[in-house]
């Protein structure tokens, strides 16, 4: 049972109104996790804002999203598990396989690979890395950019997965099986 309110985004007005309208013009829906946050206006549009920008950043897409999975896994957010899979397989366009290896810190792609370990290392130390854990993540070419990026991912992973754990956001997207065991 959900624990805050996913609102009705035709009973809303004001500030909610005008973000779940952005909302529904870009994604043809209001998922529930923006529903519930929509009690917040202040939560929604910030959790709108820094995805927005993020995602004009130099890592992409595709590597947003496999960092979203690798953090929600981590962090056990079933909700931010099954969208970001969702939104990997239909609108990236990613390899299921690949986003399976997301989930557990891994790609074949030795810089993609870096950075989700990094992102990894982040959540699991709480952001308190060390020399070591970032040159290693710079050793394979990743630019102070890009692990700037990371760092700001990870951040909006927590956000959302924190978010949709406190509320157990209802699962508005397919359902994705859990992992025997997180790598």
């Amino acid at each position: 049972m959900t624990r805050l309110t996913a609102l009705n985004p035709e009973e809303v007005t004001g500030k909610t109104k005008e973000l779940f309208n952005a909302v529904q013009a870009k994604l043809g829906v209001v998922p529930n996790m923006m529903r519930t946050m929509g009690n917040s206006p202040a939560v929604l549009e910030g959790y709108l804002n820094l995805s927005g920008a993020l995602s004009h950043g130099k890592l992409g897409s595709k590597t947003g999203e496999l960092l979203a999975l690798a953090v929600s896994e981590q962090n056990s957010c079933d909700y931010c598990v099954a969208a970001h899979t969702y939104i990997g397989e239909n609108l990236i366009k990613t390899d299921p396989a690949v986003i399976r290896a997301a989930r557990t810190g891994k790609s074949d792609d030795a810089k993609t690979a870096a950075i989700l370990q990094f992102a990894k290392t982040l959540v699991s130390k709480n952001g308190l890395v060390n020399d070591e854990d970032v040159n290693t993540v710079k050793n394979v070419g990743v630019s102070d950019a890009e692990l700037a990026e990371t760092v700001a991912h990870v951040a909006l992973n927590i956000l959302t997965n924190y978010f949709n754990n406190t509320a157990n956001t209802e699962i508005d997207f397919p359902a994705v099986e859990a992992l025997e065991s997180q790598n």
